[in-house]
């Protein structure tokens, strides 16, 4: 399946979602630290409701460390600084999407050394600035897992 790795995330609310996103999904949720809350919040708990058993939720002292720990397939970066549309891209099992921080995205040093085509963003208005963590990663799982024939997924007929 999917990785998905939230870098140093700010919200619990959005991390819960995130969780319930990958129960629902079947992905696997790698959080990079520092955290901005602890696993434990309330908010945390509320956004992912019953859905944290569902998930087995890994943490890491630094990307490095995700990297040679889980060692993905391909790292796929979304950033508004992006240079591929996300829907151009070829998703494959074993793939993982990297979204930064809420305030900030992920850090310009490791953007600027990162292949740029793996580097996706989600078209927007010019006047725009970003979308919610949250939907952002609820749009490219679901793009990337359609591309896998929603491999493990009960498809009604």
């Amino acid at each position: 399946m999917l990785d998905i790795v939230l870098y140093q995330p700010e919200i619990p609310a959005n991390t819960g979602n995130i969780i319930r996103l990958c129960a629902n999904t079947g992905a696997h949720l790698h959080l990079i630290q520092p955290l901005g809350f602890d696993l434990d919040d309330k908010k945390l708990r509320r956004a992912g409701l019953d859905y944290h058993e569902w998930v087995n939720v890994r943490q890491y002292a630094s990307l490095q460390g995700y990297i040679e720990k889980a060692r993905p397939n391909r790292l796929f970066a979304l950033s508004t600084k992006g240079t591929t549309v996300y829907s151009e891209a070829a998703f494959q099992p074993g793939d993982a999407l990297l979204f930064g921080p809420e305030t900030r995205g992920l850090p310009i040093s490791f953007l600027s050394r990162h292949d740029p085509a793996l580097k996706l963003y989600l078209p927007m208005k010019q006047e725009s600035r970003s979308l919610n963590l949250s939907n952002t990663v609820a749009i490219v799982l679901y793009e990337a897992w359609k591309q896998l024939s929603f491999a493990g997924a009960l498809l009604k007929s």
